[in-house]
């Protein structure tokens, strides 16, 4: 039986909240972009660039097994106790520290990632809109949550690396992408204007950060996962795919 992904949110995923009972999705028909206010773009990796399915299999059916095998536990106690694991240190750097998950653990998270890498993929539209910005000049740069090892072992899967300026982890800034204290850092490393720049994510909390830092352009990607149906935001402009962004002209 394939198991249905929780809401609890995993280390290196980004699913953001449901909508509140009553509140309407922000539609992806009204996210009219003026490319010409815009010089830099950021882009979330997993979720936005890269499609979530193996994130969410990883953390809530391999690990689980894998944990459950090694402590004589059924699957579905073994997920609870993981799930419990997860939300005890979300927000902290910890969160997505793959090192950290196999002291805590007992398991080689970082090798058991290395099985199974074949999962990892782009988004059908990913490669296209990076190869969009680029021929429109913009600076292009990838933040991420995730650990240098878990980037490491995604960039030799994928060479996300070659279709961006730069690939920035949470680790280097030295907090987690919907911490306050992100965006100032994340700005003193990558040196974009706020009033000048997009960013693309499908964590809600992260969006937010940056929306009350002053990034003035905020689009939510409510297709983070290939096995899941989209899930648009209710705070943020949704869009399932990057087609309607790259079909608009610049003036």
């Amino acid at each position: 039986m394939t198991h249905q992904p929780s809401t609890t949110r995993l280390p290196s995923t980004h699913s953001g909240p449901e909508p509140v009972e009553g509140s309407s999705p922000k539609s992806s028909s009204h996210t009219a972009l003026d490319w010409d206010a815009v010089d830099d773009v950021l882009l979330d990796m997993d979720g936005t660039l890269l499609d979530r399915h193996f994130d969410n299999f990883f953390f809530e059916e391999e690990l689980p097994r894998r944990y459950a095998a090694k402590h004589g536990l059924a699957f579905e106690e073994a997920l609870q106790q993981l799930l419990s694991q997860y939300r005890a240190v979300e927000g902290e750097l910890n969160w997505t520290d793959l090192h950290y998950w196999t002291r805590r653990l007992g398991i080689d998270v970082v090798a058991l990632t290395k099985e199974f890498d074949h999962l990892i993929d782009f988004h059908p539209d990913a490669v296209g809109f990076l190869q969009f910005l680029r021929a429109a000049g913009k600076r292009v740069h990838v933040v991420t949550n995730a650990h240098e090892t878990g980037i490491e072992i995604k960039v030799a899967r994928t060479g996300i690396d070659r279709h961006v300026h730069r690939v920035v982890s949470a680790f280097e800034v030295g907090y987690l992408k919907m911490r306050a204290e992100y965006w100032p850092a994340c700005r003193n490393l990558l040196g974009f204007d706020p009033a000048r720049s997009l960013y693309i994510d499908d964590d809600e909390a992260c969006l937010a950060a940056a929306e009350a830092y002053g990034i003035s352009h905020i689009l939510h990607r409510s297709k983070s996962s290939s096995q899941l149906p989209p899930q648009s935001s209710s705070q943020f402009r949704s869009i399932e795919n990057f087609h309607a962004l790259m079909t608009q002209q610049q003036r």
